[in-house]
């Protein structure tokens, strides 16, 4: 007897809707699994016979043919094992499968026959969206996840004989119900940090709101202990809420990288990945066997801070230059290419020698040889995609000891930020572009116009710095969100000279 279940696979960070077929049939008894699979796939048919043992099925010894098809689609991961062996049920004649005709099934099986969560579920839901199918069984830690695909029905699933008990009696099969809006209410977006926690470095916190507020890449450097990482750590606190496209979008990679809190199908807050300084270029950018997203996509609609960057290998660091510049990352292999999602906010800290006290004379003893070498880690065209480099001085006294509620907090930042997003949201309506640091040379030629007074003085910069062009528009990018916090339509002197400000430092280093 021939029975086919829908199942789903993960590709990149898409689902990939699957069939499981199933034969039993007359010749010499095995089970015979074919279709492409990897390990751990062709491991299920040890898992499914015991778990079908164990769960009161006495199958007679018959030639069984599992296929997953299509054949040219890798077939990895363990959520094939509960639709291979309710597809084998099928086949024996041992459960009714008409309940299943036109549904999804996902999900591990344990030996006890104990149906366990897999990863990714949120992709594959959505994948049964788009291929016409409306009823899903998942495994029941994933049912909230399965819920948030919107228009789905959801069914859990505890074990596989609770499945085809269900199946053989269609009354007892109950969809769960939530309404999406629940799972945005589930964590009220707090944090433990806030801005009021920081003393002095007022030019950073500047440098941070601006960052904030058209979504610029962001470098600090200066003396250790200056509180760099402090000020870099609460980025998030004063970034715009997600949007609900943002949350699904962003829920869904950590889902397929197992990532996701127990209980919690959306994570609700802006991602804050600091990866080690041992990171590899593969763990920045994804790949493995099955290809994973990497640190850049995990980070994608939050902050990607990468602490002690002149530490990072320099391969690391340089495989950076095309996400930045695309908000996208490809990974290629043998059997095809994976685009994955990499919009993030760069944020970035370093000292400028290798005892942390250059430029202070008085405490910093590298030589200036030493002072090149390490700064010579850093490439100019790395250097050029920050939009904003700011020094960190060190802290007086007087600041480090005052009190901490005459600083101006996260909320009170994050107004001005979202106000300044506001503006660029309508401005930007309708061109595919959403923040300042997005814009090609068409809409800073468009967004961007200068009056005499200032166009004179960007000319002048422009030619005693010895500018690029690429420095020279990201200049202009960021005078356009200073502009916008101060909610002012044209761009004035003022506003480019803050922005210029914000490259002074890229002169020090290589002066050094």
């Amino acid at each position: 007897m021939f029975v086919k279940v829908n199942s789903a696979g993960i590709c990149g960070i898409r689902g990939r809707i699957v069939s499981t077929e199933a034969d039993v049939g007359d010749g010499l008894p095995g089970f015979i699994m074919v279709g492409y699979l990897a390990s751990e796939v062709r491991e299920a048919q040890d898992r499914v016979r015991t778990a079908l043992k164990n769960s009161g099925f006495r199958l007679p010894a018959r030639k069984v043919t599992v296929n997953l098809s299509p054949a040219d689609l890798r077939k990895e991961g363990t959520a094939f094992d509960l639709p291979i062996a309710l597809a084998v049920l099928g086949a024996y004649g041992m459960t009714d499968m008409r309940e299943a005709d036109g549904c999804l099934v996902v999900g591990e099986l344990g030996l006890d026959g104990k149906v366990k969560p897999v990863e990714g579920v949120m992709s594959m839901v959505m994948a049964a969206r788009e291929e016409g199918i409306r009823r899903c069984f998942l495994p029941q830690e994933n049912v909230m996840e399965g819920l948030v695909v919107e228009h789905m029905e959801i069914v859990g699933v505890t074990s596989l004989a609770h499945l085809a008990a269900m199946l053989s009696d269609p009354r007892t099969i109950c969809p769960a119900r939530a309404s999406s809006g629940n799972f945005l209410e589930q964590e009220k977006e707090c944090y433990d940090v806030d801005y009021r926690e920081v003393n002095g470095q007022q030019f950073l916190r500047r440098a941070a709101e601006v960052a904030a507020a058209g979504m610029h890449n962001l470098l600090f450097c200066g003396p250790a202990g200056t509180g760099k990482t402090m000020i870099a750590r609460r980025l998030p606190t004063i970034l715009p809420s997600l949007s609900r496209e943002e949350n699904i979008e962003i829920s869904r990679i950590y889902s397929i990288c197992g990532q996701l809190p127990a209980g919690q199908p959306l994570l609700n807050r802006r991602p804050f990945r600091s990866p080690h300084h041992t990171v590899t270029p593969q763990g920045l950018t994804g790949g493995g066997r099955p290809v994973r997203p990497g640190e850049l996509s995990l980070a994608s609609g939050g902050v990607l801070f990468l602490d002690e960057l002149t530490l990072f290998r320099k391969s690391a660091v340089e495989i950076l230059r095309q996400p930045l510049e695309e908000q996208r990352v490809i990974v290629s292999r043998v059997r095809g290419s994976y685009e994955f999602p990499a919009d993030f906010m760069l944020c970035a800290a370093m000292n400028l020698c290798p005892c942390g006290y250059f430029p202070d004379r008085s405490r910093c003893r590298c030589t200036p040889a030493q002072v090149r070498q390490y700064m010579g880690r850093l490439s100019r065209p790395i250097m050029e995609r920050f939009d904003i480099c700011a020094e960190a001085a060190p802290i007086r006294y007087e600041e480090l000891r005052q009190n901490a509620g005459d600083n101006e907090s996260s909320a009170a930042i994050r107004v001005r930020v979202e106000r300044a997003r506001e503006v660029q949201a309508a401005r930007f309506d309708g061109t595919g572009i959403r923040f300042n640091s997005r814009m090609g040379k068409g809409a800073l030629e468009r967004f961007c116009r200068l009056r005499p007074e200032a166009e004179h003085f960007l000319e002048r910069v422009y030619r005693t710095r010895g500018m690029s062009a690429r420095t020279c528009h990201k200049v202009l990018r960021v005078a356009r969100t200073i502009a916008d916090l101060e909610g002012s339509e044209t761009l004035s002197k003022t506003h480019l000279a803050e922005a210029v400000g914000y490259r002074a430092l890229e002169e020090k280093i290589w002066e050094a």
